[in-house]
């Protein structure tokens, strides 16, 4: 047996692994066991803070997706295939203007919408009103609708001539408006015209409204009238345009029959305007009582029948037009008296009385030919009417 310490080291060789060092065997023989952590790594003070700031993170993370996977969704295009429209109602709630665009299909998400209202501090904004939306409309374009207040227009034609009694009569009878009207305006104090409105309107700011026009329409044609036609006032100038306005229903007419009705005024004769008869006996509601007027009409006395009485009458019989009102500020010049109906819906003008008669009689012959031939059931006029002297 040899000797341990004159033993020669075998050789290295391909095959033979070389012995190990005496320190890298004592480290291999040392590493079995693992190294301790550190007192501060297992602090429960650590560990907490590391779950928060883990939790903390993964929060940021989940709400920039939620914050992306939003702003898409609002600005995409939604879910609408077909035109739709949408009643908000006075009072309602950003809830409730959300669930009603939702069940609608107007939009997709009711939570992103209204997380959108708040984040873009529109929740105080949002109108009520009747919105139409077409398909496609991304969620940013529905809440800019409603933010805007651009909701569905409705129109309402007062026609010229007629009366207060009958507007509110039309008023009442229009179901989207609301409101009730316990009064009906003076004569006159209302401008004839188309009116937009929204749904639930009230009836009482569309008097109001169709007021402030005729105000602000009379003052302009008031201040540009001819300063030499006999009227003194405002009012005086309504009241004739409402016998103008009621006599002819042809436009270019008007200045014509204002310019007979200022030729008589300026001569004193009596306007002998039949509407005025009608008007006298029935008030604003005499369009109920429209009929041909008799002979017996012409005598009954009433403050407005312009046969018994000199001058302008008491009040307007109507609510007269803008045309009507400038045809009396500024009636055509003309040296006619009288004017009579043709038959065909206009009139025929006469600056005698001669010439008028004449003119009258081929009225009242079309009148008998139409009646059978009785002269007997001939009416005496019919509206509208001739001043006759």
């Amino acid at each position: 047996m040899s000797d341990p310490a004159t033993e020669t080291p075998p050789p290295s060789g391909p095959g033979r692994p070389a012995p190990k060092a005496p320190q890298k065997v004592a480290r291999a023989d040392a590493g079995g066991t693992p190294p301790q952590r550190s007192r501060h790594a297992r602090n429960p003070l650590v560990l907490v803070l590391n779950f928060f700031l883990t939790s903390a993170l993964l929060l940021v993370l989940l709400a920039g997706g939620l914050l992306y996977w939003s702003k898409s969704l609002y600005e995409q295009p939604g879910p609408l295939k077909e035109n739709a429209v949408v009643v908000i109602t006075s009072g309602s709630t950003l809830d409730d203007i959300a669930s009603a665009l939702e069940n609608a299909g107007v939009i997709s998400n009711r939570w992103v919408f209204e997380g959108a209202s708040k984040f873009f501090e529109n929740t105080g904004k949002l109108k009520a009103g009747e919105y139409a939306f077409v398909p496609g409309m991304t969620m940013r374009q529905v809440m800019d609708e409603i933010v805007a207040g651009r909701s569905i227009q409705h129109a309402m034609t007062v026609p010229e001539g007629v009366t207060s009694a009958q507007v509110v009569d039309k008023l009442a009878a229009e179901p989207l408006l609301s409101g009730v009207l316990t009064t009906i305006p003076a004569e006159g104090t209302l401008l004839p015209e188309t009116y937009k409105f929204t749904r639930g309107a009230g009836r009482k700011q569309m008097i109001e409204r169709m007021t402030k026009a005729q105000s602000e329409a009379l003052a302009e044609i008031w201040a540009g009238r001819d300063p030499s036609i006999p009227l003194k006032t405002p009012e005086e100038l309504v009241i004739l345009a409402s016998l103008v306005e009621k006599e002819t229903g042809v436009a270019g007419e008007r200045p014509r029959i204002a310019g007979v009705f200022i030729n008589r005024l300026r001569k004193g004769m009596k306007l002998q305007s039949d509407p005025t008869i009608l008007y006298g006996l029935y008030g604003g509601a005499s369009w109920k009582q429209a009929r041909t007027i008799m002979r017996s009409d012409l005598q009954r006395p009433n403050p407005y029948n312009t046969y018994q009485i000199t001058g302008l009458p008491p009040g307007p019989i109507a609510n007269p037009g803008r045309a009507a009102m400038e045809a009396v500020a500024h009636p055509a010049d003309t040296d006619a008296l009288y004017f009579v109906a043709d038959g065909t819906g206009g009139h025929v003008f006469a600056k005698s009385l001669d010439d008028h008669n004449r003119n009258v009689a081929r009225w009242r012959a079309l009148q008998q030919s139409l009646s059978g031939g009785d002269a007997g059931n001939a009416p005496v006029a019919v509206q509208p009417a001739t001043p006759a002297n």
